[in-house]
């Protein structure tokens, strides 16, 4: 019986103007004591999936399962063994973190105390501000918060849409760890994201583009995956660069990556080749490096965007 099951899934938004396709044809399912990772840029579908899942929309065709139970006809069943944390802060900020603790506890029909061990850790960071309103806290203690409400029932499986979005690099990580822990008590979580680097924190990930799943795998495989010579490449003109990159014939594809562009190129040129190439069309200081693929590599060659 597996944590999660989604078969076929389609979902489409029709408006007087359009029909957007939100969902199409997504098909995976996630394993036990897994952290799986939904990987795409926003409008990927990610969002649409779990509203499915956590049983808040309907899907237009196909089949998703929750433990065995169908979403459409077990919905309260499966709402009283999930947790699930929106993108979008969404606890009452009028409320201190105590009260909005004590409030999610009471829906469950359950108490704080009750399962005081699955989120001793979290709560122990919350306690000096247990009296603070939620509104007021900083963007990592709100997710923090949002956590422990969501786990307050101990759900067998955790539904985490975007949680480290807009928040401090220092609480992303935190924020990771704290799954790790999660998983390591037996919870399936199931988490999506826009980053790119945090794809790599999960057992297995499937990429997204435009409502589709183009790949399932481990983060490791995807990167082996990746076959092609890639250079990252800098010089004082880093626009004029990425022109010059993208119409070199040697050059398959070439994207901006932060400070430097990651260019494919062509076996058979080397690091010196690219360089006096470059130089003789006027750029200094070029620095040219052969670098280990990401998984961001690798969806950009995917996606050619």
């Amino acid at each position: 019986m597996k944590p999660v099951e989604l078969i076929n899934i389609t979902k489409k938004y029709i408006s007087k103007k359009s029909i957007t396709v939100a969902v199409d044809e997504a098909s995976f399912s996630v394993n036990d004591n897994e952290i799986f990772g939904l990987i795409g840029p926003d409008g990927a579908g990610k969002t649409t999936i779990f509203r499915i899942l956590t049983t808040l929309i309907l899907p237009d065709s196909g089949t998703a399962k929750i433990y065995n139970l169908n979403v459409v006809n077990d919905w309260k069943e499966i709402r009283k063994i999930l947790g699930y944390m929106p993108g979008k802060f969404s606890l009452y900020q009028d409320l201190t973190v105590e009260e909005n603790l004590n409030f999610f506890a009471t829906v469950f029909n359950t108490t704080i105390e009750e399962n005081y061990e699955l989120v001793e850790d979290i709560y122990k960071q919350l306690e000096p501000f247990k009296n603070r309103r939620a509104g007021k806290l900083s963007g990592g203690m709100k997710q923090k918060l949002a956590l422990c409400c969501a786990l307050i029932h101990k759900p067998k499986i955790l539904f985490l849409d975007e949680p480290t979005t807009g928040v401090d690099p220092v609480s992303r990580k935190e924020f990771w760890e704290i799954l790790k822990r999660l998983k390591s008590q037996g919870i399936s979580i199931v988490v999506s994201t826009p980053y790119m680097d945090e794809a790599t924190l999960c057992d297995r990930i499937a990429l997204m583009q435009t409502g589709k799943i183009l790949e399932i795998e481990t983060p490791d495989n995807i990167i082996r995956k990746f076959k092609k010579n890639l250079f990252s490449v800098r010089s004082d003109r880093m626009f004029d660069l990425l022109i010059d990159l993208r119409t070199f014939k040697k050059t398959e594809t070439c994207f901006a990556f932060g400070n430097s562009h990651h260019a494919v190129v062509d076996v058979a040129l080397n690091i010196n080749d690219l360089k006096n190439y470059l130089e003789s069309l006027g750029h200094t200081n070029v620095m040219v490096e052969q670098i280990k693929p990401s998984v961001e590599d690798y969806f950009m060659q995917l996606t050619g965007t």
